[in-house]
């Protein structure tokens, strides 16, 4: 960050706009600064959590089939094969419907910006309209 400092008494109203630019300049370069770094954490963030779901989503795809087989061969001992398997995959597909909608409702509750950055920003443009001579 550059070192802001005071305007001399006698500064002329062209340095003192120049002096401005300059400071404005900087300051929106570590605001830019600021974000990247923000989003580089999140994206850090999730880029771990999407590896841990994906090796959970593999170990629990596994358990799902075995268990489906499982239970599907356990109805087939008091019914047709065909409707043993077909039970269990209409309960599955009401699972899978449940959870596209849950999922799609979560998703809509992302909101992928950097909130410090935006509130600085703000708190920056405040304090530039309040300078004006």
């Amino acid at each position: 960050m550059s070192s802001v400092q005071p305007p001399e008494a006698d500064a002329s109203l062209g340095e003192l706009f120049s002096d401005l630019t300059t400071d404005m300049s900087a300051l929106l370069r570590d605001e830019l600064s600021l974000a990247k770094v923000e989003l580089k954490e999140e994206i850090t963030k999730v880029g771990r959590a999407g590896g841990m779901f994906g090796g959970a989503a593999l170990a629990g795809y596994m358990t799902i089939v075995l268990l489906s087989f499982a239970a599907a061969w356990g109805l087939a001992e008091v019914m047709a094969v065909g409707w043993a398997f077909l039970i269990v995959a209409v309960i599955w597909a009401i699972a899978a419907a449940l959870l596209y909608l849950r999922g799609r409702d979560q998703l809509q509750k992302v909101h992928p910006k950097p909130e410090l950055t935006i509130d600085t920003l703000k708190e920056d443009v405040r304090w530039a309209k309040k300078q004006k001579p």
